[in-house]
């Protein structure tokens, strides 16, 4: 009895062994099927030797190629990189390019301190002329301050003359009409319009008087006649 049970506990542990590798898979049918999984074996890694690319084998990357990628091979494996370290030292125009580019970055200590000192006599410069500027704003100060007074004073006299001659163009204009009227009116317009040309032609006819009166003395007398 306990033979017959033991050979049925292996028998069960051997075949639920064996469906391990398998995987089941339900299909469009509803069939169920085993596929078997895939266990490839692990790469042998050859840690021992270092890993020189051949540069002669389209094979390779042409990345492994370049000569950034022989300075990291030598970098790492030295002489058993097989690299020529004659080969990884930068041409002229390779040097000369780090030579200016050292010094844009990274110039000297003097080049430096005369940059700033440069900096610092800009910034006083800058400063020196601004002081001046508010230096002479301030002596503009007092007559900027009386021109702007005046010219407040100004413009309230001129809208006082304003206000005071259209006053007295309403007060003609009522007393011409005998009512009241708008100044926006037309009427009004019209006769603003006219007292504006009697006043023109006033100022023309006085104009032409003094002009006479200028040239009439300026004009030399008469020569007295000879006895």
């Amino acid at each position: 009895m306990a033979a017959s049970l033991l050979s049925r506990r292996g028998v069960a542990l051997l075949a639920f062994s064996s469906l391990k590798s398998f995987i089941p898979v339900v299909s469009g049918n509803n069939v169920v099927q085993l596929i078997a999984g895939y266990n490839p074996r692990p790469l042998r890694l050859n840690l021992k030797e270092p890993y020189i690319p051949d540069r002669n084998s389209e094979k390779t990357p042409e990345w492994q190629k370049t000569e950034k990628y022989e300075r990291k091979l030598f970098a790492r494996y030295g002489f058993a990189s097989g690299v020529d370290p004659g080969k990884l030292w930068p041409t002229a125009a390779q040097l000369e390019e780090l030579i200016q580019e050292e010094k844009q970055w990274h110039p000297p200590l003097e080049e430096m301190l005369k940059n700033i000192a440069a900096k610092e006599k800009e910034r006083a410069e800058k400063r020196l002329a601004r002081e001046k500027l508010i230096a002479a704003n301030m002596a503009k100060m007092p007559k900027m301050i009386a021109d702007w007074r005046k010219e407040k004073q100004e413009a309230k006299r001129k809208v006082k003359e304003e206000k005071a001659k259209k006053e007295r163009l309403l007060a003609e204009a009522r007393e011409r009409f005998g009512y009241a009227l708008d100044s926006r009116s037309s009427k009004f317009q019209e006769m603003l319009a006219e007292i504006e040309k009697e006043e023109k032609k006033k100022r023309k006819l006085l104009k032409r008087r003094k002009r006479e009166e200028e040239q009439g003395l300026t004009t030399p007398a008469p020569a007295a006649e000879s006895s």
